[in-house]
């Protein structure tokens, strides 16, 4: 009788699935270290020849980049490759400010009606530590401060989506959407009305999560780009309308 032979993984190639999966899933992240050789390939069950093998490969493919001395870490190539280019454009072209809000209300709204779906109880937990860390950096005058916590919250939304796309978009725009967070603070100003709309918008859209009502943590995202929105033109009519009084009476 014969028989089909068996197409079994190399056990090197089954090292680096292993290791991009865990890359998709966020659990190693952008510029994140790998754990040393020896503790990894204990983890893993297999031998050092064979995960060396497995991370080489993995470095060809520009997954993973060797700093000779330093360690390996997860690329960031893909991260700055999206948003350099269009850091700059947006600093040179503030109209293009409207499509990156435009480009915000599409994707937080999507994640933020998935994270409902499909977050663990991990992930409420995270969000709500996400949320009172915002809360706290809007109760301070530190406007980087307040920056770095409103794009780490929605980060956590995109990673409770549980979709890799998702996370990986939002990760590889974080720059990106670092400026443009700071931009809009710094044009809406954040007084202490303003605080406390944004603060109750972001609870919103935690709420709406935490009670799997996905179309609610849908409306509940576009709420608050909306007001974002509105806010920005209402900054830049008013910087219009002082621009037009100081031609006049110059």
């Amino acid at each position: 009788m014969a028989y089909t032979k068996l197409n079994l993984p190399r056990i090197p190639d089954a090292i680096a699935h292993q290791l991009e999966l865990r890359i998709l899933e966020g659990s190693l992240k952008p510029g994140d270290r790998l754990p040393a050789e020896r503790e990894l390939a204990l983890e893993l069950g297999v031998s050092r020849p064979s995960l060396r093998e497995a991370i080489k490969k993995l470095v060809s493919r520009d997954l993973l980049v060797s700093r000779h001395g330093g360690g390996t870490f997860v690329t960031n190539r893909l991260e700055a490759t999206f948003s350099d280019p269009w850091q700059r454009l947006i600093e040179q072209h503030p109209f293009l400010q409207d499509d990156v809000l435009e480009f915000r209300y599409l994707l937080e709204a999507s994640a933020a009606s998935l994270a409902a779906q499909r977050a663990t109880d991990d992930d409420l937990q995270r969000l709500e530590q996400a949320f009172q860390r915002l809360d706290a950096a809007y109760q301070s005058v530190d406007r980087s401060a307040q920056v770095a916590a409103d794009v780490a919250f929605h980060l956590t939304i995109a990673e409770a989506a549980h979709n890799a796309l998702y996370a990986h978009l939002v990760s590889s725009v974080m720059r990106l959407l670092h400026d443009h967070v700071r931009r809009t603070l710094k044009e809406i100003g954040v007084s202490a009305e303003t605080r406390q709309q944004l603060t109750a918008q972001h609870r919103a859209i935690v709420d709406a999560i935490n009670a799997r009502q996905s179309g609610a943590a849908w409306q509940a995202a576009q709420t608050h780009i909306d007001f974002v929105r509105q806010r920005i033109n209402e900054a830049a009519n008013v910087e219009l309308r002082q621009n037009r009084s100081m031609r006049y009476f110059s």
